[in-house]
């Protein structure tokens, strides 16, 4: 057995850890730019701690989910104000921004030199700068993983730029900085968070690190993440989901991803769709697909009985079969009023291409088995 096992530097967690990030600033750097999303009041909290340290700061806030122009600005942004730091605050899209400046800052020249699928994906010639995150939202486990992921506008697809130095120096997981999310939020971020504990356990790629992560963050969100967007104020569900996010950030920076995941890169490049509501739609049916595949053509790999083993947990009755699991999760959705694809301009048209998007991309090569194109289209159709 081989396997490596990567994450941040130091990972601080707690309710009201969010008070340590001067001092961890201060360790690292003496001029920061601190990137946020498109709500600037949610950084002053972080800014009042960095001026106690007396510790120059230029701001950046990024609308939405970034693009490669977006952190071109942001890395001269840095440049010109001398930043040798970069902290993120914020959910995946703000926290993924930072990643990439701290690289571009660095590495100046053409970013599509790093880029996966859409450039050459070569490695960072220099370390990233050093980075500190801090998320506001329990979804994507960015504060741990080694990549960020970026929509290349003109090619309409989401890829990511991969090195081990955007592992951030510091993760701040204050899960008080969730307690505002609103019910919508809560539920697509939430889905993400399950999601990415989930996909690592049944990838091929799992090791016995990672599969630890994924038990505590699945079982941890199937109590919790009902009663955080039914009781936003639900401190302890708030914590968990908190977790569960710092769980599967934690797995999929070491075990990948899979098919869920692969789909989502293409949809959001190509729609206006936030990433945590579409892979909450494409979670069931993938995992379906999952099943009958691996019956069909693997019935005796591993992958079952691990499939198994999520619907025990997710069920809590230990006795549960693989597709008890589906109807699971497709009930927790419809409780949480996940929309379908079309509701974010997806038609039936439009299926080809992001098949032929997601087949080659690198969440795919984690899927416990190879799903073919018709199968692929049957899910998208699905989650319409």
């Amino acid at each position: 057995m081989t396997f490596e096992f990567a994450t941040a530097g130091r990972i601080l967690f707690g309710e009201g850890v969010l008070d340590q990030a001067g001092a961890q600033a201060a360790e690292l750097g003496s001029r920061v730019l601190v990137v946020g999303g498109g709500t600037p009041a949610r950084i002053e909290p972080l800014s009042a701690r960095l001026a106690d340290k007396r510790l120059p700061v230029s701001t950046l806030c990024v609308v939405g989910e970034p693009s490669v122009a977006s952190v071109l600005v942001g890395a001269e942004q840095a440049r010109d104000f001398g930043a040798d730091l970069v902290i993120g605050m914020g959910g995946g899209s703000a926290i993924d921004a930072a990643k990439a400046i701290a690289a571009l800052l660095t590495n100046p020249g053409d970013p599509f030199e790093y880029l996966e699928v859409v450039g050459r994906g070569r490695s960072l010639v220099n370390p990233a700068a050093p980075l500190i995150a801090i998320p506001t939202t329990a979804g994507t486990g960015a504060e741990v993983t080694r990549n960020t992921v970026l929509a290349a506008s003109e090619q309409r697809i989401k890829v990511s730029l991969r090195h081990r130095s955007l592992l951030p120096a510091v993760a701040l997981v204050d899960p008080v900085l969730t307690y505002g999310m609103p019910p919508a939020v809560t539920a697509g971020t939430g889905l993400d968070a399950l999601t990415q504990c989930l996909e690592p356990f049944v990838s091929h790629l799992a090791t016995p690190l990672t599969d630890g992560f994924c038990r505590e963050g699945m079982r941890r969100a199937a109590r919790s993440l009902r009663c955080a967007f039914h009781d936003g104020s639900d401190v302890a569900a708030r914590r968990d989901m908190a977790l569960t996010s710092l769980c599967g950030g934690l797995a999929l920076a070491n075990a990948r991803l899979g098919a869920v995941h692969g789909l989502a890169g293409p949809i959001g490049g190509m729609f206006d769709a936030p990433h945590g509501a579409v892979c909450a739609r494409l979670l069931p049916p993938i995992m379906a697909a999952n099943v009958r595949a691996l019956r069909e053509r693997d019935p005796a790999s591993p992958a079952l009985a691990r499939h198994r083993e999520v619907a025990a947990i997710l069920t809590g009755d230990p006795t549960a079969e693989a597709t008890d699991g589906v109807a699971w999760m497709q009930a927790l959705g419809d409780e949480l009023a996940v929309p379908g694809l079309a509701d974010y301009g997806v038609s039936p048209g439009d299926l080809p291409a992001i098949v032929a998007k997601a087949m080659p991309s690198s969440s795919m090569q984690g899927n416990p088995i190879a799903l073919t194109a018709a199968e692929l289209t049957a899910v998208l159709t699905h989650a319409l």
